[in-house]
């Protein structure tokens, strides 16, 4: 087991963060046959293209089932991460800390770069078309969790992150982990990081020179990746029909917009005919309107979207 401790100073620090690049990384583990690869098998043949002219393999070595280098996935600095701060941030890595987190690659003096550029070249063929549609789900999941804080403290924002997370006496309690480990507080708080990708595992940093971060699965996912009925979209529209099976998770006009694709006044004026229909309905979180499915809207989309 590992424990997290937790004091008031970690609480007042504690914060939100997205990595483009942990993506891309756990979506290598799945390739690589570490997790379930799911509905990203249609990539299949792109990635065989990036084992044959890459240093993809070499790449896929630096992960274990357990463990990863982590310098190929550094923990992101908040919700405005990019793509290019990931890459940068993995090109400043001093060779001798690539050297000690990759033996594999023996002496190799340009290591660093053959491993960002073999990242940049998997993102921009398997992930980034995606990206903003995953990024809406780690988005939508941040607003969820920050509206259960606002409700509950911190206690119920931790609450439901991964079947092996639970809080207990001062401490974030991670089961799976072999023997126990406690990690003292520094006074730097968590980084909670909702992952699209992850799932089902989740992961921890916890050693230096990182911050204390937990990567956890965003809730949504399935959603935003489910096949639409025909018979759903015959009644209400096909357009509608996306928007309402995506409303699984709570989510705004925009997030749902970046999620599905569609213009955010198209998005706008469906979801005002849902809500009419009294198949959804919006709440106040914060500064965002979510929208949300109401009992009826959960029974058309069981019933007619099996």
């Amino acid at each position: 087991m590992l424990r997290l401790v937790v004091d008031r100073a970690d609480l007042l620090h504690t914060r939100f963060g997205v990595s483009p690049l942990f993506e891309l990384g756990a979506l290598l583990r799945k390739f690589a046959g570490l997790a379930p690869l799911g509905q990203f098998e249609r990539l299949r043949p792109a990635f065989e293209r990036l084992r044959a002219t890459t240093d993809l393999d070499a790449v896929l070595a630096l992960q274990s089932a357990r463990h990863g280098a982590n310098f190929v996935a550094p923990p992101p600095a908040g919700m405005q991460q990019t793509w290019e701060d990931d890459i940068a941030a993995v090109r400043a890595t001093p060779l001798e800390v690539a050297r000690a987190e990759a033996p594999g690659w023996g002496s190799s003096p340009d290591l660093v770069d053959r491993v960002a550029d073999t990242l940049e070249a998997a993102w921009g063929t398997l992930l980034a078309p995606d990206w903003p549609r995953l990024r809406a789900i780690c988005e939508s999941d941040v607003v969820h969790r920050a509206g259960r804080l606002g409700h509950g403290g911190w206690a119920e924002a931790f609450d439901g992150l991964h079947p092996s997370v639970r809080w207990r006496d001062g401490a974030i309690e991670i089961s799976g982990h072999p023997g126990v480990r406690t990690v003292a507080s520094d006074g730097a708080g968590l980084l909670l990081v909702p992952s699209a990708l992850v799932w089902p595992g989740m992961a921890t940093y916890v050693d230096p020179p990182w911050r204390r971060a937990i990567v956890y699965p965003a809730r949504g996912v399935g959603a935003a990746f489910a096949s639409t009925s025909a018979a759903l979209a015959e009644l209400i529209g096909r357009s509608r029909a996306r928007i309402l099976v995506a409303l699984e998770t709570p989510a705004s006009t925009t997030q749902l917009a970046y999620g599905l694709e569609l213009a955010t006044g198209a998005v706008g004026d469906h979801l005002a005919v849902l809500r009419r229909a009294g198949l959804v309905r919006p709440a106040r979180s914060g500064r965002s309107v979510l929208y949300r499915r109401t009992p009826l809207g959960d029974a058309l989309v069981r019933n007619g979207n099996p």
